[in-house]
Parts: structure tokens; C-alpha cells; sequence
């Protein structure tokens, strides 16, 4: 970045006219997101107890044993980087897996009084509302823009189609306010604003609040900056170079700051107990379609389950719509190219650079393999980056989006005759754009009753103090329900396996859950598949090795699909049951 990036939309660097005015606007804007924000996820706030969202798979069971296995480390003094209470007796490293101490932690309070579903409820809402504000902010107070315009790159922001997708099940790419905070401290040392160390230190402390966040969105942020400064240094090399040595000091004040707060976490992260090496991902580049398509939450979007071009409903982090790609499109060949604006030119690159990133190791054109080779290819075995999946990083066009949108209007409104035309022609061409793309409220239904067993404490009657109860099936990616058990019953008990990232095999690669053991196999084939498992002498053997690995002292067997056949098996394996609370239940520790 340079002194230049931070001048004024508008002709000659002059403030349009036309702007509302002072911080009752601000107030009034960031009410507006917030609005917003409880509208995209009214479904949830009816009942955040019972209701659940239900495109998110289970994540938000997952995120919820997140929020309360963080409470209780607070609470109990316990270690908030590794937890045995899943994974029993192996256990779960919390700093390999997405845990964002940095809200789960001050949040505890809430989750203790409120439960961690009204905690999910609450960091998404303000994950949403907060972003858009955030970038509101920067773009306004230290890029320039006018109120309105501000507002309209900031509202893109915090509600384009990507984010509204993952805020089905994953805050950390929704709650990113602390990257446009980020990034204003920077535009300031590249202006020499403030002075290195007024400027650096919260630059460090926003870098290290961030990892207790998300490291992905820290890499993503990472390498659209990292675009942006290539482009913009060979558009403008000596302002870039006077940029750069502003900028070093403040960086320096910035890595000082930010090694001490992370150094341990980062280390136990990568190299302590359960860590593991890389995260693979199944080929998850966007069809070029993608791009210009709408995502089901959006106004325009599909209905169809699964719709056209889905991977995952978490996962459509193009679907820009094509009203906004010609758009975004005019709007470059107007600035980049007409008028040969530098700014404008580098989020080009940037926008430009980080789709064609997003397709993957090879080109595909609605569902067509092209046999193009992706630039993806050249950096996916890179250090952090193997673990990314590839799409995501169309996550890193919206905040480019959303400043070139701010500058588009103060270019258009500067340059235009005086008069209202030129603000209706303006908001006409918005709303063509982004009205087709606003969100629709999240789908969210009413979960399953927990069982009396957990809720009013006869689980206690079946296991003691540090022993297991073993829910059948086990939890694991398809369905984690008995975690959201372990949480209604206080986390009283440790279970095995669950839904996490850990580590696999002797080369410690990463997976989702835990490598299956034969029992826990077994119980996975009799819930999935067509025709129940036989069970042999072979299977009862491995079935008192895993109780005793695991440390159980009762199995317990829910409401849930597959509930008689699942029974059967345990009857062959274990014996006759006992129905108690809402659950069929086999004391096996004593």
C-alpha cells in the first residue's frame, strides 16, 4: 500500500457532495447491519435452544461443544488448547481445530448462563453485523470513501453471497472484523501516520487476536494484501518503495508484539499432543460457472436441494451473481482502464488473481473438465497452504468487491452533472446488482428432544468419575448428536472418537474424527448401510478390547435412525439392554 491508496474517492481526491451526516450516521448504519444481520438468522433467534441450522450438517453441534467444552476450561482452570472429553482416552488438540478462543473465551459467561446455542446464535449475529460495520469503517475513516458509498462497499461486505454460505456453519469466515481493523493500522504506516509503534503494536495485537480466531482468514487476508502490494508496487514503484520503508518499522513493532502472544499456541498447535501434518481435501476448486451464478440464500438463488454447482450449502464461496460480475466488470474497464486509476487497477489483480486461484488445480466450466492446469497446482503443496481448500479463496474478492463498489459510486456521483439524476441512474444500477444477491433468512428447524438420561442426571447412575460413556454409534462426521448430549449433561462424561480434526496414521495427515476402531465400525456400518453387519465371536472380542481402550462404563443407545437395528447389534455384542430415560442402555465397566 501506499500514501496514494488512502486519498479521497472522487475528482482530484475531493469528497463528494452528496453524504449523510456525522456519528449519529455511523450509529445509524451499524444499526442497519446489525438489522440485517438478525434477519439473516431470525430463524435461529425464534427458539436458539431448539433450533438448528439445518444446512450446516453438524457443525453447529459441533461449534456448540466448542463454546462449552471453552466455558468449562474457564471455569475449571483447564487447559483451553487440548481436552480429553472427546476422543477419550487419545483426546483432541483444541488448537488444531478451529475453537476461536478469542470470542469463545470472553463469551464463556454467556455460555454458562445461557447455553452455547444462544452463544452460536450470538457470535454469528454479530459475526455479520460486526464485519460489515468493521469494513464500513475502514473504508470510510482510511480509504476515503463517502458515507453512503461506505456503507454500500461495507453492507457488500459483510453479507456477500461466501459469508452469508458459511454463517450456516462456520463463524470463523463470518466474524472478521478484526482484518479491516488490520489493514487501516497498516494503510496509516504506509501513509507514516501515527508512528511505528502507535501504529504497529495494535497491528500485532489485532494479528494475534486473529489467530485465536481463524489462521485460515489470516492467510487469506495475507495473500490478497500480498497481491495487492505486487500490483500496486509495479503500477507505482517509487511510491511503493517510500511505502515500504514506512511500513518496515511498524512491522517490526508489529512481529514483537505478535510472537509472544501466539508463539506457544502456535507451537503447541503444530508439534503437542494429537497435532497432525497438513489437512487434505478432496478437489474443491469452483467451476467458472460458479462465479457468476446465485447461491441458493441468495434472492435470486435456486431452490433445488442440492442445487446446481453445489458442493456443499457451506461452501459456495462464488455465486456472485452475474448482474454484479458485469458490473464489477464495468467498473474496472471505467477505472483500471479509462481512467488509468492505480487503486482501482491493483483490486483488479487482486479480484482477478484470487478467482482464478479459487478454480483449483484444473478448469472446469459447468461440471466439464477443460484440461486447463489452475496456478492452484503451483502453491498447494506451500507451507499452510495445503490445508486450504482451494474455492475459499474467492473469499478474498469481497472485501475488493466491496471498496471497488464504494469507489465506483464516489467516482460516478464527483463525476456526474449536479442534480438527482445522477444518484437515482446510481441506485438503479446498485440495486440491478446487489438487490439479486441479498441473503434470504437461513433455514433453521427443530432439533430432536434430548433424552431424560442426560438431561435430569441418570447417567450418573452408569458411569464414574473419569470412565466413558460410549453413545452408539459413536459421534463422528455424519452425525454428532451424542455431543450435544455430552452438553446438555454438563459435559459430565468423556466419550471416544467424536467430530474434530485430528491426526491419521503414521504420517500424522489430517482427517475429520478419529480412525475408526472395529467397534466403532461395526456401529457405523449397522446405522449407514442397506443390510445390518453379522455379528461373530471375532466382533465380540473386539468389542471388550475397544470398551476397555476406551474406558466405558456403559453403552447407550438413543433415539435415532436405524434405533431397532442398531439395537440388535448390541444385543449380539453385549447382551440384553436395559431401557431407562429414553435410551436402551449396557453397563459394561463393572
Amino acid at each position: 500500500m501506499t500514501a496514494d491508496v488512502g486519498a479521497r474517492p472522487g475528482v482530484d481526491g475531493a469528497r463528494p457532495r452528496r453524504r449523510l451526516g456525522g456519528r449519529r450516521a455511523d450509529l445509524a448504519v451499524t444499526a442497519g447491519f446489525l438489522l440485517a444481520a438478525v434477519a439473516v438468522l431470525g430463524r435461529l433467534w425464534a427458539d436458539p435452544g431448539r433450533r438448528y441450522l439445518v444446512d450446516g450438517g453438524q457443525d453447529q453441534t459441533q461449534w456448540e461443544w466448542f463454546f462449552a467444552v471453552t466455558a468449562r476450561a474457564v471455569t475449571h482452570l483447564d487447559d483451553p488448547f487440548f481436552t480429553t472429553l472427546q476422543n477419550h482416552p487419545a483426546g483432541v488438540n483444541l488448537m488444531g481445530n478451529t475453537v476461536m478462543l478469542g470470542l469463545s473465551v470472553p463469551l464463556a459467561p454467556v455460555t454458562l448462563a445461557f447455553g452455547p446455542s444462544v452463544t452460536w446464535a450470538l457470535v454469528l449475529t454479530l459475526g455479520l453485523g460486526g464485519s460489515a460495520t468493521a469494513w464500513y469503517r475502514l473504508f470510510q475513516r482510511h480509504l476515503g470513501a463517502s458515507r453512503a458509498a461506505a456503507a454500500v462497499g461495507g453492507g457488500f461486505c459483510g453479507f456477500a453471497p461466501p459469508i452469508v454460505s458459511h454463517a450456516n456453519a462456520h463463524p470463523n469466515f463470518v466474524v472478521l472484523a478484526a482484518i479491516p481493523f488490520m489493514i487501516g493500522r497498516l494503510v496509516r504506516l504506509a501513509r507514516g501516520e501515527g508512528g511505528p509503534v502507535r501504529e504497529g503494536a495494535p497491528l500485532g495485537l489485532l494479528a494475534a487476536y486473529q489467530i485465536y480466531l481463524g489462521e485460515e482468514v489470516l492467510l487469506l487476508a495475507a495473500t490478497g494484501l500480498a497481491l495487492f502490494a505486487a500490483a500496486y508496487a509495479a503500477l507505482r514503484p517509487a511510491a511503493a518503495r517510500a511505502a515500504a520503508r514506512r511500513l518496515a518499522p511498524g512491522l517490526g513493532v508489529a512481529a514483537g508484539v505478535f510472537l509472544p502472544l501466539t508463539t506457544y499456541a502456535l507451537v503447541w498447535q503444530f508439534f503437542g499432543r494429537q497435532s497432525y501434518d497438513g489437512l487434505e481435501h478432496y478437489p474443491s476448486g469452483n467451476d467458472v460457472t460458479a462465479l457468476t451464478a446465485f447461491a441458493r440464500q441468495s434472492l435470486a438463488g435456486h431452490q433445488a436441494l442440492p442445487g446446481p454447482l453445489d458442493a456443499s450449502p457451506t461452501e459456495q464461496n462464488a455465486f456472485f451473481g452475474w448482474p454484479l460480475v458485469v458490473l464489477v466488470g464495468a467498473l474496472l474497464a471505467w477505472l483500471a482502464w479509462l481512467r488509468r486509476d492505480p487503486l482501482a487497477r491493483a483490486l483488479g489483480v487482486v479480484i482477478v488473481g484470487a478467482a482464478w486461484l479459487s478454480l483449483g488445480r484444473e478448469v472446469v466450466v459447468d461440471g466439464h473438465d477443460t484440461g486447463i492446469p489452475g496456478p492452484w497446482r503451483l502453491v498447494s503443496r506451500l507451507p499452510l497452504f495445503e490445508s486450504v481448500i482451494e474455492s475459499r479463496f474467492t473469499l478474498v474478492c469481497v472485501p475488493a468487491v466491496g471498496l471497488l463498489l464504494a469507489l465506483g459510486v464516489d467516482r460516478f456521483l464527483a463525476a456526474a452533472p449536479p442534480g438527482r439524476r445522477a444518484g437515482v441512474l446510481c441506485g438503479v444500477v446498485l440495486a440491478q446488482a446487489l438487490v439479486p444477491v441479498v441473503p434470504k433468512p437461513l433455514a433453521a428447524h427443530d432439533r430432536p428432544p434430548v433424552p431424560a438420561f442426560f438431561t435430569d442426571g441418570t447417567w450418573r447412575h452408569h458411569v464414574r468419575p473419569g470412565r466413558t460413556l460410549v453413545p452408539a454409534p459413536l459421534p463422528d462426521v455424519p452425525d454428532a448428536t451424542p455431543l450435544h448430549w455430552q452438553v446438555e449433561a454438563g459435559l459430565g462424561f468423556p466419550v471416544p472418537e467424536g467430530y474434530f480434526i485430528g491426526p491419521f496414521g503414521t504420517d500424522r495427515e489430517g482427517g475429520y474424527g478419529a480412525p475408526r476402531r472395529p467397534t466403532s465400525d461395526l456401529l457405523a456400518k449397522a446405522r449407514d448401510e442397506e443390510f445390518p453387519p453379522v455379528v461373530r465371536d471375532a466382533d465380540r472380542a473386539a468389542a471388550r478390547a475397544d470398551l476397555a481402550y476406551w474406558r466405558a462404563d456403559a453403552v447407550v443407545l438413543g433415539p435415532g435412525d436405524r434405533h431397532q437395528v442398531l439395537r440388535e447389534v448390541l444385543q449380539e455384542l453385549l447382551g440384553p439392554g436395559r431401557y431407562e430415560g429414553g435410551v436402551w442402555v449396557w453397563d459394561v465397566g463393572r
